[in-house]
């Protein structure tokens, strides 16, 4: 794995000059961004900014056309081919947890398979180890009674939840959500919103794409306000969302802020 080399302390998440392009379309336009263990970032920006491509670019599901991003020292797109890299990205992938806007559980399977089941072929846990370590995360996230319940029977809210315990079972470095409460109803924001607000408290390092300007302020140690595929402003919650430098910022946030 291609590793930074410096004698200062080593980021958990680095961005460098990262374009990301779709034919004559650029999404990223030279990106830089550091991210330093235990930190919590927030990502605002209308919609088409380029927010979510760059989450999914440091997760490797999006593939940059220049640029170079590293977790905790590894180059996530390192220069290997063929089956070198797809060992490199699962083995780099387990140590990043990612949660969508939808929930992606498999509705076949019940909440504790859900969780167990990267235990058991990625990890190689035994089922009983991998049905521990699920009810240890399940519990987390105020769900440890429903082990056996199938995805069905649980609302968007609980159904998110298991998605962010299948994450955190793996024992990421860094977690990423992409709008994860933007496909859920109102009043089941607030219980998706705790456990990130949770994850917080324990220094979980985390990179949050939200529309949600009072939670990010909130919860955010640093705040980027990203468009059309740059960042205009970044700095602490304070400072973006009560005394924005750029105009571009103050126009954004007056839709959100009124």
């Amino acid at each position: 794995m291609t590793t930074t080399s410096s004698s200062a302390p080593r980021p958990m998440v680095e961005v460098r000059n990262a374009h990301k392009r779709y034919g004559a379309l650029e999404v990223l336009k030279g990106i830089d961004l550091t991210v330093d263990r235990g930190r919590i970032i927030a990502i605002i920006g209308p919609s088409g900014s380029g927010k979510s491509t760059l989450l999914r670019s440091i997760n490797h599901l999006e593939t940059l056309n220049e640029g170079e991003i590293f977790l905790d020292g590894v180059q996530v797109n390192a220069p290997l081919t063929g089956a070198a890299f797809e060992r490199h990205i699962n083995a780099v992938r387990q140590q990043m947890g990612m949660v969508f806007q939808h929930f992606n559980l498999f509705p076949h399977l019940t909440v504790g398979r859900n969780v167990t089941l990267a235990l058991t072929l990625l990890k190689g846990m035994s089922e009983a180890e991998a049905r521990e370590v699920a009810r240890d995360q399940l519990a987390k996230v105020g769900l440890a009674d429903r082990m056996d319940t199938h995805p069905a029977r649980l609302s968007g809210g609980q159904k998110q939840r298991v998605a962010i315990a299948r994450a955190l079972a793996m024992g990421p470095k860094v977690m990423l959500f992409d709008e994860a409460t933007s496909a859920l109803d109102p009043e089941l924001v607030d219980e998706v919103n705790l456990v990130m607000k949770q994850l917080a408290a324990e220094h979980m390092t985390m990179l949050i794409v939200t529309h949600e300007m009072r939670f990010a302020e909130e919860v955010a140690d640093e705040v980027l306000f990203m468009d059309g595929g740059v960042v205009v402003e970044q700095g602490p919650p304070a400072e973006i969302f009560r005394n924005p430098r750029q105009e571009r910022t103050r126009g954004f946030l007056r839709k959100y802020l009124a």
